[in-house]
């Protein structure tokens, strides 16, 4: 069976960060420190699979985070139009993994069931928990249930041969990576797994947990996945837009299954 392609599609930055914004107890808290934000896409000869949706302008400007183009923007140089999508992991329901669902109105979603119930659960009443969430976003996630676009998951799944899903939990209760195969071997889409190379790589806590427990098993976790740990792709680093070359199809857009094209570590 012919391996997958697997592109990195850069829609957005945030530049006005720090390592505090990162990283529980670093010691060089105020060290500016960027973060880029993606979504990604599986490509085997006419199947499609789009990883996460990003968020769109309105999401952006509630929330003082613009962006540099929408998804469906951003995805147009790989001939993708929004409403032939048939099938999208959600990573998880947070709103800038999420917040573009309702630009794909065709697309069955693979989510874990922890993370619909997390998101319309209990533990929305609190501020803190609800603060990356959208209301918005998952209702759309719930009308898509109800319309039968919905696939839910309990843990490791493999949606399509070469793609699988790892629940890993850790940053939010249902978070979820995924493994592709690819030419280079087997390739980890951490999303929030690893919002940066030395979240694994240095078993640093990202700030944004619900189970420090749970994210640090995570880090183990999506090194195993890998082939090697050059193969795990962070979600939020941009350092992978320098680890791995351009597309042809455009500066935004990075292809990531014949490996980096340099060493990070």
């Amino acid at each position: 069976m012919e391996d997958w392609q697997v592109y990195a599609v850069r829609y957005a930055e945030r530049n006005e960060r720090t390592r505090a914004d990162s990283f529980l107890f670093d010691a060089s808290h105020d060290t500016p420190h960027p973060m880029d934000y993606y979504v990604w896409v599986l490509r085997r000869g006419g199947e499609t699979i789009l990883v996460d949706t990003g968020y769109d302008r309105a999401e952006g400007a509630t929330r003082g985070r613009p962006i540099l183009m929408e998804p469906a923007e951003a995805l147009a140089p790989l001939g993708i139009t929004p409403d032939r999508i048939s099938s999208i992991i959600v990573t998880h329901l947070h709103y800038d993994h999420a917040g573009g669902l309702h630009l794909f109105p065709n697309a069955t979603l693979h989510l874990q069931a922890a993370e619909m119930a997390y998101a319309t659960g209990p533990c929305m009443c609190h501020d803190a928990l609800r603060h990356p969430y959208t209301g918005e976003h998952i209702c759309e996630a719930v009308r898509r249930l109800h319309r039968g676009q919905v696939i839910f998951h309990d843990g490791d799944a493999e949606i399509a041969e070469g793609v699988s899903l790892h629940r890993i939990g850790g940053h939010s209760r249902g978070l979820q990576a995924v493994r592709v195969r690819c030419a280079a071997g087997w390739l980890c889409l951490a999303s929030d797994a690893a919002h940066f190379y030395e979240n694994f790589l240095e078993n640093r806590l990202f700030p944004i947990v619900v189970d420090a427990e749970h994210m640090l098993q995570g880090f183990s976790t999506i090194q195993r996945l890998a082939t090697s740990p050059q193969l795990v792709v962070p979600g939020h680093d941009p350092l992978v837009r320098h680890a791995f070359p351009q597309a042809d199809h455009a500066d935004h857009i990075f292809r990531l299954d014949n490996g980096p094209a340099k060493r990070l570590f």
